[in-house]
């Protein structure tokens, strides 16, 4: 059994590839919430209590813009709803956490879930799975909380071009994207097909500002219709 010492740095381990990931991409949510006019106590309000990625370089623009709070709140459930999937997975396991579940699920990011997977297979994750877990998304969370403001505090003293910041996040997921579709199999291709097809039907018939909210309503709708019918196929004898 691991003591609190070792515990704490076997999850900083497994967290270092985040940590390159969430520090300099909360710094470009920083700078682009400093460049929009909110300063570093913005920030780290922002990733403390919403922790969204993507949702949070998306709420830059709506906050600006003065977007009424129920669109946010309804935007911010369909590009977070993907979360309702796969956090089935550790239901029992944060229902045995006592009264550090309520984090775990609040923090329960697309990286940390994947964190979290690799780390089954563990020895050493086996013997103290709870803590480590909790160690493990507490400090997922530190690195984007620190990249946000250490973002917004150099936003504020240097001066530059922050055009196409915005777009680190897209690129992000791009890659994400990228990688399943060449790993993932024919059922990550189908997925991602249905997401791109409904897109585009959205972006002809809406246009570009409106598309978003009929898009990612209808792809998880689409998504899960799939999954029940994928479930009710007998199997063959």
């Amino acid at each position: 059994m691991m003591n609190k010492r070792q515990l704490f740095l076997y999850a900083f381990r497994k967290s270092i590839p985040v940590m390159l990931g969430y520090v300099f991409l909360g710094m470009a949510f920083g700078i682009l919430l400093q460049q929009s006019g909110l300063g570093w106590p913005w920030a780290l309000l922002i990733s403390a209590v919403v922790y969204a990625g993507s949702m949070q370089f998306a709420l830059v623009t709506l906050l600006s813009a003065a977007t009424p709070l129920p669109t946010v709140a309804v935007m911010t459930l369909m590009v977070n709803s993907r979360h309702l999937f796969y956090g089935l997975s550790f239901i029992d396991t944060f229902r045995e956490m006592g009264w550090k579940a309520p984090y775990m699920i609040f923090s329960l990011s697309d990286e940390t879930y994947s964190v979290l997977c690799s780390c089954k297979g563990d020895e050493a994750f086996a013997q103290c799975n709870h803590e480590a877990a909790f160690y493990i998304s507490a400090l997922h969370q530190g690195y984007w909380v620190l990249g946000s403001i250490v973002g917004a505090v150099a936003g504020e003293l240097l001066t530059f071009d922050a055009t196409g910041i915005d777009f680190s996040m897209t690129a992000l997921f791009v890659v994400i994207l990228a990688d399943q579709l060449r790993g993932g199999g024919r059922e990550a291709r189908v997925c991602a097909g249905i997401g791109v097809a409904i897109a585009i039907v959205f972006l002809l018939a809406l246009g570009a500002d409106r598309f978003l909210l009929p898009t990612l309503a209808s792809t998880v709708l689409a998504l899960a219709i799939v999954n029940c019918m994928r479930r009710e196929v007998p199997a063959h004898e």
